[in-house]
């Protein structure tokens, strides 16, 4: 349960497909160049400087067919990596991520040692790419509940790693937390509210 006057995030919703269909005359359900990928990725980027920060981009992949690793590193890493280099007010959640799209984006993820929130099914979200067990841990009981009240954000964090840890997920942009009351709040609560 969110208190009133909780974080407000610009949610922009992405699909690839359409992004594919409008940027690349070519097999629209398909991520397989880099060239294309490129081409995705500058296209959500201009669309994201359009938003007040911080947003979030929900970035749906449900209608690739297929994703290559070099598209992975382009529509996933380089997005997450220049979104950072951009002062890191663009939050990101994957979307419609399906079995053949995990090999691809967890092998980049790693690579450049990043990690995105993701959905993998209907209302169920996981951490992909590289993460510390314990930055797993708490990440995945923020996610449990949705939402942490500043007042039990100390609680929470004692014997996972304490600050640090959570600090690195609020770095990461893996978590957002509040700035006006200290909250943590899980990304799928706003990828729910943005859908």
């Amino acid at each position: 349960m969110k208190r009133d006057g909780g974080p407000q995030l610009d949610a922009f919703a992405v699909d690839v497909r359409a992004l594919l269909e409008r940027s690349v005359a070519s097999l629209y359900s398909h991520l397989v160049t880099r060239p294309t990928g490129r081409a995705v990725r500058m296209a959500i980027e201009t669309q994201l400087e359009e938003l007040k920060k911080p947003a979030i981009s929900l970035v749906d992949l449900s209608a690739v067919a297929i994703l290559d690793y070099s598209c992975a590193d382009e529509v996933v890493a380089k997005l997450l990596i220049r979104a950072e280099e951009k002062g890191g007010l663009t939050y990101f959640v994957l979307r419609g991520v399906r079995a053949h799209h995990r090999e691809p984006i967890e092998a980049v993820l790693e690579r450049h040692q990043l990690a995105v929130v993701a959905e993998t099914g209907p209302g169920r979200f996981e951490l992909l790419g590289a993460g510390s067990g314990a930055e797993r841990q708490l990440w995945g009981m923020v996610q449990d509940s949705g939402w942490v009240p500043s007042a039990e954000v100390d609680g929470l964090v004692d014997g996972l790693g304490g600050p640090q840890v959570l600090g690195t997920l609020v770095a990461r942009r893996l978590l957002f937390r509040d700035p006006r009351h200290g909250d943590l709040h899980a990304l799928s609560t706003f990828a729910v509210a943005g859908a």
